[in-house]
């Protein structure tokens, strides 16, 4: 009877661990490539030894080799293997239509990036918004990568949240609900006209998906890495549970006022679409409808705030602003995140090495994303004319600055250094400028049209 009960409960555990299995599903039958088409470019796909092999050429755009069925919600795993200077990446919930430039692939794809910045794992939103998710906040996760060697990946795409694992090391975690479905993709990326690159390859085996039971088969994540939203004006759960608030909800002038006025400016300012808008007015300082302050003051926080900025344009975000001081004509003080289009406003050529651009603590120091990891380029990531992310963080002294998540300015505001920098800027006049304890987050109105939406806090 023992060993009848026994047996039962083996047969059980099989049967269960079969069931499991049934719920991933191949993508490719190690054959041939059937079920996937080629879209946007023509190098070649081939199979061999069970292996998909997409291989560089020189003269075409990204190529994809593409699934024939669309997906929602499901698991993805594979093995992908890279050379140096060979940047790939997996498309999904990819689309293509001919609205859009053309039948242009474009969406979400998890990078492969052989390059010393290692942002392997990392989400880009190909041919729309570019990086949503690199790897600059999760240094750990820079390494799991390995080139010239089989590595395994793991999507998961449930609801609106996006998460990538690389070898077993979580590398992104994105919320997002600009698409819901799409197609998977191989890209084979463009080598333009890089003769040395041709012929190299890229690999793809073992892939499969899964796309029902989904709750059975979530990883489970032990040390949850940073969560970056994209949803429009709304609070995730997890940004909820880890204290975050709406700066502005979205709707109403809610917690601002009129960094001169008790209420908020009548004119100036406008609200369209879950959008916080400046009116163009020619481009005066606070000439129109005037800067605009939270009703609260913040001490230690972190400032996310998104933002987009027309052809031309100056704006800003000011921290520890007294809206006691400068009564009369111009801005309030406090200190600056520069908003600026450094290609065609003059303001950007004005100042000290550029510390007036893009990202810049205005007028004292500019930003630089080398000088904190040489990997990455001095030139900043911008989407001109498009969406952008503005980090600010506020711990006592210290201060940085971040767009589309990348370091780009870090100062101590106290001390004889920072004395002598602001005696050498614009705010020499102004006493103690820049270490009051607490002041006001200001949005300004430099009489250019700049657009404003997910501005949230975290109070540290």
């Amino acid at each position: 009877m023992k060993n009848y009960f026994v047996g039962l409960l083996i047969l059980s555990i099989v049967s269960s661990c079969k069931s499991e299995k049934s719920d991933f599903v191949p993508l490719f039958n190690g054959k041939n490539l059937e079920g996937w088409e080629v879209k946007n470019g023509t190098a070649p796909f081939t199979v061999e030894d069970g292996v998909i092999v997409g291989t560089y050429v020189t003269e075409t755009p990204n190529t994809f080799l593409c699934t024939k069925e669309n997906y929602s919600d499901f698991i993805l795993t594979f093995e992908g293997y890279l050379g140096e200077e060979t940047n790939s990446g997996v498309m999904f919930r990819a689309q293509s239509t001919p609205e859009y430039r053309e039948g242009r692939v474009h969406g979400y794809q998890m990078e492969m990036d052989p390059t010393n910045r290692k942002w392997t794992g990392g989400i880009y939103d190909e041919a729309r918004r570019g990086w949503i998710y690199n790897l600059e906040r999760n240094a750990a996760a820079k390494d799991a990568f390995k080139l010239n060697a089989w590595n395994e990946f793991r999507i998961e795409a449930i609801g609106n949240n996006l998460k990538v694992w690389v070898n077993g090391i979580q590398t992104a975690d994105v919320v997002d609900d600009m698409d819901a479905s799409g197609f998977i993709g191989l890209q084979v990326h463009s080598i333009k006209n890089h003769k040395e690159l041709e012929g190299r390859q890229v690999k793809f085996k073992n892939i499969q998906i899964c796309t029902t039971n989904l709750d059975k088969h979530i990883k489970p994540i032990e040390k949850p890495i940073e969560q970056r939203s994209y949803l429009k004006n709304q609070l995730t759960e997890r940004e909820v549970a880890e204290g975050w608030e709406l700066l502005w909800d979205g709707k109403t002038t809610n917690g601002w006022r009129g960094a001169k006025l008790t209420e908020f400016p009548q004119e100036g300012w406008s609200i369209e679409n879950g959008e916080l808008i400046v009116a163009d007015a020619g481009g005066a300082e606070s000439e129109n409808g005037g800067d605009i302050v939270t009703i609260k003051k913040y001490k230690d926080f972190e400032l996310l705030v998104d933002f987009k900025y027309t052809k031309g344009a100056n704006s800003g975000i000011k921290y520890f602003v007294d809206t006691e001081l400068n009564k009369g004509k111009g801005s309030s003080i406090g200190c600056e995140y520069q908003i600026l289009d450094d290609a065609l406003h003059p303001d950007a050529k004005q100042g000290t090495n550029g510390n007036r651009t893009l990202a810049s603590l205005y007028d004292l120091i500019t930003a630089n994303a080398k000088r904190f990891n040489p990997d990455l380029p001095a030139k900043k990531r911008v989407n001109r004319y498009e969406w952008n992310r503005a980090r600010i963080v506020v711990k006592g002294a210290d201060v940085e600055h971040y767009i589309n998540g990348i370091l780009v300015v870090k100062y101590n505001r106290s001390g004889q250094q920072w004395k002598d920098q602001v005696a050498a800027s614009k705010y020499k006049d102004w006493p103690n400028f820049g270490e009051a304890e607490s002041g006001n987050i200001l949005l300004q109105d430099h009489g250019d049209q700049v657009f404003y939406k997910n501005i949230k806090i975290k109070e540290l």
